[in-house]
């Protein structure tokens, strides 16, 4: 597949410059990085959530977790992990569990992660599990510019330390 086409059509429609980085199959986010080589930190990964006023998609750096209580606080919901049905309803060009960060192109409400601000290249998933899109930090950053974001997520380290 390479690139899922609701998201090749909306990079093309915000004039995105980006090329594809094709790597071994992979089912998490942290080993994408790995066997596509690329920082950790500048793969930005897609969690979906969910409650009773709908979907939103929280997107922050592979190498950390998402803290979903920082995420409600942040938005003042009670968001929950959406199922992977669900994920299946809202991504139908993709493969299941390859969220591209970018949700915004599938009509998704999105909030992401402040420390994905600094990276000076950002790689997301095309929608499968098998390709990366590579785009720079600057572009990233504009199409991401009028989404809520804050530091939503933590490095394991940093995450163990606060619930200890």
């Amino acid at each position: 597949m390479a690139i899922a086409m609701t998201l090749k059509a909306y990079l093309e429609g915000h004039n995105v410059q980006y090329d594809t980085v094709e790597h071994p199959h992979t089912e998490s986010a942290m080993d994408s990085a790995k066997a596509a080589h690329v920082p950790a930190h500048q793969l930005a990964k897609a969690v979906v959530l969910e409650d009773s006023s709908g979907y939103i998609v929280s997107v922050l750096p592979s190498n950390n977790h998402l803290n979903l209580g920082w995420v409600n606080e942040e938005l003042q919901r009670e968001l929950k992990l959406a199922t992977e049905p669900e994920l299946k309803k809202l991504f139908k060009d993709c493969k299941t569990g390859a969220v591209p960060a970018l949700s915004s192109a599938y009509g998704l409400k999105v909030i992401w992660d402040d420390q994905l601000k600094y990276a000076k290249d950002i790689y997301i998933e095309a929608g499968d599990h098998e390709h990366l899109i590579h785009l720079k930090g600057e572009d990233f950053k504009a199409l991401m510019a009028k989404l809520p974001h804050s530091v939503i997520s933590a490095g394991k380290e940093y995450s163990r330390w606060v619930y200890e």
